[in-house]
């Protein structure tokens, strides 16, 4: 399931090339019931839409997001993964998203000013130490080896001025085809399949899929945590 949580510029329908009738906004009204805003997209990915044009769901607080991720929790089917696509910045509603995240990817770009946003927002994250889970997916970049280069240089400096590491989750290297794909409105894994950043997104989640499952709570309202917790109390126990 995609959650697009850039809720007041959603743009997951229109990159998979789908229609939402109805969105998180009827939710947060009263009109509608989480699950009556899910969709299933063409390539069978299930979606909860933001709003776009929403001024209202842009400048929400850290408080009625909470109330939107426990919503989650009367979601009844069975699901692999949650992955939430955040909007950018570090505004209340951004971070409390964040913290109810299992684990949390920054993607960054090697460019000055993507290097700064993403060193910002992951010192703000760090400021709860609960939150360790936080890894890196540099994007756009010439090779593999100037993706992990950039990881190097940024875990660096988070172990220097913020006494804490970070996680390195794989690189995307740059393709025109990706672009193309928006252009034509179709996920680029449907649209060019074999292309290099197809490539590295199965690499990706490959190594994401890998990973040992997260067993402690970050102390934040959680996404599922009405599944999750009594599963992890049970790991603990035994």
């Amino acid at each position: 399931m995609l959650f697009d949580a850039d809720l007041g510029l959603a743009n997951a329908p229109i990159l998979l090339g789908t229609r939402c009738p109805f969105n998180i906004s009827h939710v947060l009204s009263g009109e509608k019931t989480l699950a009556e805003v899910v969709v299933t997209t063409p390539q069978n990915l299930r979606l909860i839409s933001g709003a776009s044009g929403n001024q209202t769901l842009a400048g929400l607080t850290a408080v009625q997001v909470g109330h939107l991720v426990q919503a989650f929790s009367d979601l009844r089917e069975e699901l692999d993964y949650l992955i939430v696509d955040m909007s950018a910045g570090i505004s209340p509603a951004v971070m409390t998203l964040m913290a109810a995240c299992h684990r949390r990817f920054v993607v960054v770009r090697n460019d000055p000013s993507s290097i700064a946003d993403a060193y910002g927002t992951i010192k703000v994250l760090m400021e709860d130490e609960m939150l360790d889970e936080i890894y890196l997916i540099p994007n756009a970049i010439s090779n593999q080896l100037d993706g992990e280069e950039l990881f190097q240089r940024i875990n660096r400096v988070c172990a220097q001025f913020l006494s804490r590491s970070i996680h390195y989750a794989g690189s995307l290297e740059m393709d025109p085809l990706v672009q193309d794909a928006h252009k034509h409105l179709q996920p680029l894994m449907t649209f060019a399949p074999t292309s290099q950043a197809a490539k590295d997104f199965r690499k990706l989640a490959q190594s994401v899929s890998d990973l040992s499952p997260v067993e402690k709570p970050t102390g934040a309202v959680q996404f599922f945590i009405n599944r999750w917790l009594p599963l992890a109390l049970s790991k603990a126990l035994h």
